[in-house]
């Protein structure tokens, strides 16, 4: 059955690979970004709205005739404070109001794990304590609490809280690791680097997303986990990418003490390319547990930790000659790597 869907953050990264995802289903599509959406394989198949989720005017816009909203759209870590809070939080409650509004039975809110913070225990489970770390993750939880509220309105309302996801057309801070592989040097990480830590695949969390989409309500609308069942650590699972660059280059381990306290200062001077949520827990044990999603969606991803970042590595390589260097903090551009680029000679 054919359902037309609203993307809001439709041009980003997640975005795109969604909806190429919708259109190889059969389904109709609104794009709702603030950026241009510049993907001609699929510009001519959608309806796109250039507009800001913070404007109710451009949500209610973009809201004709849609069935389901797929609320993706977010400013990331690395934007200013206040803008993370007016996108995130602000953002949010717009888009959750006007769906109300034009009578959108369902909602499907796109969070993070980041909303559990820098956590004591694993696997995480979906009742744990929220407890966001800095500006991204405090404003995720508040976005998370706007969700309940609503769902209280009756308003469907699957929350999803993704790992880290990689896949096709996603940079960002992982095309450090894809540059400095492709260029045959080491690459350094936090520690020993033997915790386990888990990512996800894009094209995983497109199908958790259809799963929420296309089902019961009263079975969706609840919180879950998205994650790889199959993950390793930063040295097994970041090797498999040195491997493939096959210049014979190794994870080499850093103390992580005293790179942490270098990163904080550099953050300060706007010098690094990484956040606190990165960086405090890089080092540390990082998974979710999926069993709820898999028990009551029916969630089977398809690809592991290493399969995602291979992935991932072989299309940047198809595409490393169009990316615009340090001129972004989204998903789809390298990020500026700051002075951690004067490092590369010594690796």
């Amino acid at each position: 059955m054919t359902k037309r869907y609203l993307i809001t953050g439709g041009a980003g990264f997640l975005g795109i690979n969604l909806i190429r995802s919708l259109l190889a289903r059969d389904q109709e599509v609104t794009s709702l970004d603030l950026a241009v959406f510049d993907y001609p394989d699929v510009r001519d198949k959608i309806r796109i709205v250039q507009g800001d989720i913070r404007r109710s005017d451009d949500v209610r816009t973009a809201l004709d005739n849609a069935d389901i909203v797929v609320h993706a759209a977010a400013a990331l870590p690395l934007y200013k404070p206040a803008d993370i809070y007016s996108t995130d939080v602000e953002g949010t409650r717009v888009v959750l109001n006007e769906s109300v509004r034009r009578g959108i039975p369902k909602v499907i809110h796109i969070s993070s794990t980041a909303v559990y913070g820098i956590p004591d225990h694993h696997p995480l489970v979906e009742s744990d304590k929220l407890h966001g770390v800095g500006p991204y993750g405090e404003a995720k939880v508040a976005a998370e609490m706007l969700c309940e509220e609503y769902r209280s309105k009756g308003l469907c309302i699957p929350i999803i809280r993704p790992k880290s996801f990689v896949g096709p057309e996603r940079l960002g801070v992982f095309a450090m690791l894809y540059e400095w592989a492709s260029e045959g040097h080491n690459f350094p990480i936090l520690g020993k680097g033997n915790n386990p830590y888990q990512y996800l695949d894009v094209e995983d969390l497109c199908d958790a997303i259809q799963l929420c989409a296309t089902q019961d309500d009263s079975v969706v609308n609840d919180t879950f986990n998205i994650g790889a069942e199959k993950f390793g650590t930063p040295r097994t699972d970041f090797q498999q990418v040195l491997d493939e660059a096959g210049f014979g280059k190794r994870v080499i381990s850093i103390p992580e003490a005293p790179a942490i306290l270098a990163l904080r200062t550099l953050e300060i001077f706007g010098l690094s390319p990484l956040y606190k949520w990165i960086y405090e827990t890089v080092g540390k044990e990082s998974f979710v547990s999926i069993e709820k999603a898999k028990k009551k969606l029916g969630y089977a991803p398809k690809y592991s930790n290493a399969d995602a970042l291979l992935r991932n590595y072989r299309w940047y390589l198809a595409h490393k000659n169009d990316f615009r260097r340090g001129v972004g903090v989204t998903h789809r551009v390298p990020w500026s790597q700051g002075v951690l680029r004067l490092c590369k000679a010594f690796f």
